[in-house]
């Protein structure tokens, strides 16, 4: 059998910080995507759909609290 390493072909492998640098950027950026822009609609419509459900509610059933107060 041949080795067939990087070594041998006068190759060098790249450090692996430099490998990962790209891939943190991109990372850090989809996180601050996600942080800044997605769960903050994310919020607002799980909490918009609560309130409209208990609107809702409250518009088939009545308000709460002991009937002919």
């Amino acid at each position: 059998m041949s080795d067939t390493s990087n070594k041998q072909r006068g190759k060098q492998q790249p450090a692996p910080e430099a490998a990962l640098a790209p891939g943190r950027r991109a990372e850090f950026l989809v996180f601050a995507i996600i942080a800044a822009f997605i769960w903050p609609v994310v919020a607002v419509g799980v909490v918009g759909g609560y309130g409209f459900l208990v609107w809702m509610s409250q518009v088939i059933l009545g308000p709460p609290g002991p009937p002919g107060g």
